[in-house]
């Protein structure tokens, strides 16, 4: 030990022979009988904390020890390095008691690495050191410290500081755990801006430009039918989980599953701006458009020849935005004419494409190639909407765009781009074939 610490580690040392009598007899030693069984027993079906203990006198480490056993598993370290390895291992501790004044890595540095560690920061650190300067405490908990021991120490204290520790690590984790459920029920930002006190929950709504995306499956219900149920859920809930990973990297908010439809907005609670927004919008249209070929190939390994494609519509505007129903119960949604309007635009698409308004093409027209459609009338609105159907990214041609089809007696998957120019002659002839059977 540093002489800095020797009064104290000495009290300390000194007082080790007379606390280790204590166990045997509480009462020859004149402390309370109470203050051998203070810690929480652990229940039957549960395995002791484990404690690690770190000081670099083996004594110091007894005296804790003989405190800690019988109501812990407890680990040893004496120095940093070794400290920091178990901390990282395989079975690391639950609690960690930490003496400052150690050669070549001292307790501070200890604690500051275990802090930056994701593997090692959620591990209380409790100081037990002779260290007992205000400067010292504040330093340590400046570094990610819980709690502060002062040598000679008292076994009640310490059983009774670890008890609370480990009792407020496992409510952490337990809250953790909860809120982690929680959020699959809510939409990543919904679930940020709430926890980050940005939000309330409660009623109350906002307008917003935001851009509108709604998906449908085409022809779900009439080519599942026949399906036994094992198999219908393992379609649905692959289509869905890949579509919501797709949603999630481009940053959208999900706001409702309905059926095998899929309805999410930009622009709310988070925004990189309406333009941006918009773009982010067709990005992940046209991901999940390319994700059904992967998708229909894991449904063919399962023996489910089944190829389905989807529809999508997009419009840019003004929607209300916010918490709506009662007080008890209530959804952060969206509504408002551009949500109808989307809706109608994936009616109106035909399988595989992602349809536009005007609004959204004037905001990404720069970055992807859109062929302008004829006006169309959608039930609600009284003027024709102007829409364009999205190609791909700039540089992408119509002749690109893959084909990706399945019926009764039919089945067909073609994206030209990825075929090799050698096969190209063999490819058409069996087109050519084909189409003069069916002639």
């Amino acid at each position: 030990m540093f002489q800095a610490g020797q009064r104290g580690e000495q009290a300390l040392v000194d007082g080790s022979t007379r606390l280790k009598q204590s166990f045997a007899d509480p009462a020859s030693c004149g402390l309370p009988s109470l203050c051998v069984m203070s810690a929480s027993q652990p229940s039957d079906n549960a395995a002791p904390a484990q404690i690690l203990i770190v000081d670099d006198a083996p004594e110091n480490v007894d005296v804790l020890a003989a405190i800690l056993r019988g109501s812990h598993q407890v680990k040893v370290a004496l120095n940093g390095a070794k400290a920091l390895k178990i901390a990282q291992g395989d079975s690391p501790p639950d609690l960690i008691l930490l003496d400052v004044m150690m050669p070549e890595m001292d307790g501070y540095e200890v604690c500051r690495q275990l802090s930056a560690d994701p593997r090692t920061r959620d591990i209380p650190v409790i100081f037990c050191t002779a260290k007992t300067e205000v400067d010292d405490e504040a330093r340590g908990f400046e570094l990610g410290a819980v709690d502060y021991l002062a040598k000679p120490v008292s076994p009640p204290i310490v059983l009774a500081r670890v008890r609370t520790h480990l009792a407020l690590r496992q409510s952490r984790r337990h809250l953790q755990t909860l809120s982690e459920k929680l959020s699959r029920y809510l939409s990543p930002q919904v679930y940020r801006s709430i926890f980050e006190g940005r939000q309330d929950a409660r009623i109350g709504s906002s307008r917003k430009k935001l851009t509108v995306f709604f998906s449908d499956i085409v022809g779900f219900t009439r080519q599942t039918e026949g399906m036994e149920p094992e198999d219908l859920a393992f379609i649905l809930n692959g289509y869905l989980n890949r579509m919501a990973q797709i949603v999630l990297k481009h940053g959208g908010t999900f706001d409702k599953f309905m059926g095998d439809a899929v309805l999410v907005f930009f622009g709310d609670p988070e925004s990189l701006g309406v333009a941006e927004d918009a773009r982010a919008a067709v990005h992940m249209a046209l991901e999940m458009r390319d994700s059904l070929a992967e998708l229909g190939a894991e449904w063919a390994d399962r023996g489910i020849p089944r190829g389905f494609e989807i529809r999508m519509g997009l419009t840019t505007g003004f929607c209300t935005v916010g918490n709506f129903g009662s007080e008890e119960r209530m959804a952060y949604t969206i509504i408002g004419n551009q949500v109808n309007l989307a809706s109608r635009l994936q009616s109106a698409a035909q399988p595989g494409e992602i349809l536009i308004v005007h609004e959204t093409w004037l905001l990404v027209k720069e970055d992807f190639e859109c062929l302008p459609k004829e006006p169309i009338f959608v039930k609600g609105f009284e003027r024709p909407i102007q829409t364009y159907s999205v190609v791909g990214p700039r540089g992408t041609t119509v002749v690109q765009r893959r084909i990706d089809d399945s019926r009764k007696g039919f089945s067909l998957v073609l994206d030209p781009a990825q075929v090799e120019a050698q096969d190209r002659p063999l490819v058409i002839e069996q087109l050519k074939a084909a189409l003069g059977r069916m002639q």
